[in-house]
């Protein structure tokens, strides 16, 4: 994906024979769909392609949209497997102390005292707290995404540092 956006849906298939996808939600906040023009699909084969929000509907778990422009099923399959992107200035304002994934990706993590531990590779989702998944040169560390655990998070400038119960990083 273009560092500059943030992946909204993905579209899944063509439905029906007027140009409609069928996509999956990728973001929080579906809500969002209701005052959002126009959107950048990133297609498979790497291209790039602007296009404007006709008409949308969400239908089972899923949103479908018809674009202005794609009127047919075989336009709608050149669709298939696309990002539905924002730009990163689109994305919806969290409150402080949160932060989206792809803002901790690429983090660097290092101990209150200095000592590097890795890069984030991913936030893994638990359904508990988070665990920041940080490779590291020789091992991969798995740290829960605690605020008592990572207290300095600053995306501006890709680094957190954490304060590790004793265990947690062992070598």
């Amino acid at each position: 994906m273009s560092s500059d956006l943030v992946a909204i849906a993905r579209v899944v298939k063509p439905r029906g024979i007027r140009g409609e996808v069928a996509a999956d939600i990728l973001t929080d906040f579906p809500d969002r769909f209701d005052s959002l023009e126009g959107v950048t699909a990133l297609l498979p084969d790497g291209g790039r392609r602007e296009l404007k929000i006709k008409d949308f509907r969400f239908h089972q778990g899923r949103i479908l949209f018809l674009f202005e422009g794609v009127g047919s099923i075989e336009e709608a399959e050149h669709l298939r497997g696309a990002e539905i992107c924002v730009t990163e200035s689109e994305t919806v304002e969290l409150e402080e102390g949160e932060f989206y994934d792809w803002q901790l990706a690429g983090c660097a993590v290092e101990t209150l005292e200095g000592e590097r531990l890795g890069t984030v590779k991913e936030l893994m989702r638990t359904g508990g707290t988070e665990i920041l998944v940080v490779e590291g040169a020789k091992k991969e560390f798995l740290i829960p995404f605690a605020e008592t655990i990572c207290p300095e998070v600053d995306v501006e400038n890709k680094l957190i540092r954490v304060d590790a119960p004793e265990g947690l990083l062992e070598f």
